[in-house]
């Protein structure tokens, strides 16, 4: 009996100790955290993206030619910034079929290069907006991604890709201000304004960079032509340019 009690106690000690406290033995076990998977269950259907870009207008028809001459628009003074929207359907690993729109503007101030006022210069503000609906086939030079197994698909790194389509164009062109007339060299106040739709079309090659497995940053370079009518007011012209390049960035999100 008088080495039994001592034994207990060191029993009931040592069962503490590798038991520890109560309230360690109701925490749950460490659990590393789960880091997202970088991959898609599944080829995505499609993707929606906006992007901005700079407009580099060719300007080659003669009514630039006429306002280059007798105003101070020098050449690039119609390039301009662009904002824009796509959506796009997969029809295939490699193609998808893209509907797109595309919004820019740009304003010119200008005076007369050779005439002038009682000395004053004599001034203009021109206009151009441009509004472009299409649509598009967008091809994929190497594949998008890699199938693993039966359900994962991973997305690759840079997806470079072609592509080429066609839609509607709407302009408007207003020129306002002072003017000088060649009949007589008189100075008259006055606006020109024309409008319209017609038809464009559209080649274009750049690449999707992956930022995220659904998120992808857009480099793309575009050239699109079109002209357009100037209407009565602009007797004598031929139909304005409206063609130019765009290089654009802008950020997709696949679904």
């Amino acid at each position: 009996m008088r080495y039994l009690l001592p034994a207990l106690l060191v029993l009931t000690t040592g069962t503490g100790a590798i038991a520890g406290p109560p309230e360690e033995q109701d925490r749950p076990p460490f659990q590393a955290p789960r880091s997202s998977p970088d991959f898609l269950f599944g080829r995505p259907d499609g993707s929606v993206g906006v992007r901005g870009s700079w407009v580099f207008a060719r300007a080659s028809s003669d009514w630039f030619d006429f306002v280059g001459e007798q105003l101070t628009i020098d050449d690039g003074a119609f390039n301009a910034p662009a904002i824009g929207a796509d959506v796009a359907f997969s029809m295939s690993p490699r193609l998808d079929a893209v509907f797109s729109v595309d919004y820019s503007s740009r304003k010119a101030f200008s005076e007369y290069r050779s005439f002038a006022e009682n000395g004053l210069p004599i001034n203009q503000t021109t206009e151009l907006r441009g509004v472009n609906l299409g649509g598009s086939l967008k091809f994929s030079l190497t594949p998008r991604g890699d199938e693993v197994g039966r359900l994962a698909w991973v997305p690759r790194g840079v997806v470079p890709y072609v592509g080429a389509g066609g839609g509607f164009y709407w302009f408007e062109m207003l020129q306002y201000g002072d003017f000088v007339d060649y009949t007589d060299y008189s100075i008259f106040t006055d606006a020109f304004e024309s409008s319209g739709w017609t038809p464009s079309v559209s080649l274009f090659g750049g690449a999707d960079v992956k930022l995220h497995r659904r998120v992808f940053l857009n480099l793309e370079a575009r050239y699109l032509w079109a002209t357009g009518d100037l209407g009565p007011q602009w007797v004598g012209f031929e139909p304005i340019d409206l063609a130019g390049l765009r290089v654009a960035t802008g950020i997709n999100f696949v679904f």
